[in-house]
């Protein structure tokens, strides 16, 4: 990487943490009427960010598809399968973590009220044209219908799309986010969760937080094997996207960021790039997973005396992991999608719920940085799988 490249790179870190401290600042300190400002800035951006999402992943997954030409199909199978083992596996070390901690920790059972933010003083709405898991299968259906049919003029205009797309990215939601990101935490700060709610499990989160590191060694680790490359090569590209998604909470949202730094890695080659990054973006919660499942196990003890049965947790986990493939890749979308599986398996009350939910939201930022830094080990992962040898290099070189 040149010099440049790596200034650029240090820049948007520097502008993403000063987006946060300014946001801190700003909610500890400001009064009602400048949070009625920050709230409908944050409502405004976010409108405008949520409705790019849906378009980014058609721009880059359709385009993606056809450029892989037979392998598409092959490759789809694969990705979802990954990212469902990975969801499954994240679960499953959280759930043994939690037989082996839970009982020894002793952990407040009250979550303290929060100040309430102000309304949104002007609401502009920007419904996104479809929905994250409408926009992939679209996405999927496009590209490989358009290899069915040999459909050049169409796969030129989707190449065209994916270049529009890009300079949207790179001009208008990457300069955006350092904004974005101050304004939602300085509704943390504001509301009290920084302050009054972070006390109550901090070691739980700590604990879901080492979590995190060990599952993504693990998945980088797995993903130099298989790939025979060296994982550092993508993994040191990540922070800008990882300290995106503590902002945003929002893997989604992140996925501009996410597909700039695995664009930058020399392990990883563009096609796959552009079809497992917004593709894992969309169905690979590793994060999430595991930190629900961990915090579920958690709130059992203390609310209903007793952790979750063997049976129970791997029936839990199974479903988990299917119903985070469907989970949209927005701030609390994996503990909303598995709200069905949270009362109908492990036997929640409305109680139990709502402490999840809070607690859930208390580090939903940092599950969703797991998440989107998993996504390169994944990508990796198919690298290793289907570019080895260059094949989709030469595929693109011929086309």
């Amino acid at each position: 990487m040149s010099s440049e490249s790596k200034f650029k790179e240090f820049g948007l870190i520097i502008k993403l943490l000063i987006g946060i401290a300014a946001g801190v600042v700003i909610g500890l300190f400001a009064n009602h009427a400048v949070m009625e400002v920050v709230v409908t800035a944050k409502y405004v951006m976010g409108q405008f960010i949520f409705y790019t999402v849906p378009l980014v992943i058609l721009a880059f997954i359709a385009p993606a598809i056809t450029r892989l030409g037979q392998n598409a199909s092959k490759m789809l199978g694969v990705g979802v399968s990954l990212a469902y083992l990975s969801a499954a596996g994240a679960a499953t070390m959280a759930a043994v973590a939690g037989y082996v901690l839970i009982p020894h920790l002793s952990i407040a059972t009250q979550v303290e009220g929060l100040r309430e933010l102000p309304e949104v003083v002007f609401q502009l709405s920007i419904p996104p044209i479809m929905s994250v898991m409408t926009a992939l299968v679209t996405a999927v259906v496009l590209g490989i219908a358009t290899i069915w049919v040999k459909a050049k003029t169409f796969e030129n205009m989707l190449g065209e799309f994916e270049n529009i797309m890009m300079q949207v990215v790179s001009r208008i939601i990457i300069p955006v986010l350092p904004f974005f990101i101050a304004t939602t935490f300085a509704g943390l700060a504001y509301e009290g969760s920084l302050t009054k709610q972070l006390p109550v499990f901090l070691e739980v989160i700590v604990i879901v937080l080492a979590g995190h590191f060990i599952w993504l060694a693990f998945l980088y680790t797995l993903a130099g094997i298989i790939s025979k490359r060296n994982p550092l090569e993508v993994f040191r590209h990540y922070p800008p996207a990882y300290l995106t998604a503590v902002g945003t909470m929002s893997s989604a949202a992140t996925l501009p960021v996410s597909l700039e730094c695995a664009g930058k890695s020399k392990a990883l080659g563009k096609d796959t790039v552009e079809f497992m990054v917004p593709l894992g973006a969309t169905i690979h919660l590793c994060g999430s997973v595991l930190t629900e499942t961990f915090f579920a196990m958690t709130i059992s003890m203390m609310l209903y005396g007793t952790l979750p049965s063997v049976g129970t947790m791997a029936m839990f986990i199974l479903l988990f992991g299917i119903f985070a493939i469907g989970a949209p890749g927005v701030p609390g979308g994996t503990v909303m999608a598995s709200l069905g599986i949270v009362v109908g398996v492990l036997g929640f009350d409305p109680a139990g719920v709502a402490l999840l939910l809070a607690v859930f939201a208390l580090q939903d930022s940092f599950g969703t940085a797991c998440n989107v830094t998993g996504d390169g080990a994944l990508a990796l992962m198919m690298e290793g799988i289907f570019n080895r040898n260059g094949e989709l290099d030469k595929a693109r070189a011929s086309s």
